[in-house]
């Protein structure tokens, strides 16, 4: 992961972007419904919010995997591997 004096990785950007838009997508949602337009056209753009945070969901899913996870199990700390273990299975039951 990088840190402030090295910017911002890739996948950190494509992180923010996607939260970014779904923030902006939602903001449009919320003056659509209070705007009473098209129901249709309402469930759409709330369609499209939930992609974007389910695309920045899994890209933070897949750097904690490639980092914080796979340096945990390369360690010796068994208690601490079952403990990164159970995190990602308890994600894994709210994602669903």
């Amino acid at each position: 992961m990088s840190n402030v004096k090295t910017g911002l990785s890739s996948t950190n950007k494509e992180i923010i972007t996607a939260l970014k838009k779904a923030h902006s997508h939602l903001a449009r949602v919320i003056k659509m419904v209070e705007e009473k337009e098209y129901c249709i056209a309402i469930l759409q753009q709330n369609l499209a919010v939930m992609g974007l945070l389910k695309s920045a969901n899994n890209k933070l899913l897949e750097r904690h995997l490639n980092s914080c996870f796979v340096n945990v199990m390369k360690g010796t700390n068994e208690k601490r591997k079952q403990e990164m273990i159970d995190e990602i299975l308890a994600i894994n039951r709210l994602s669903k």
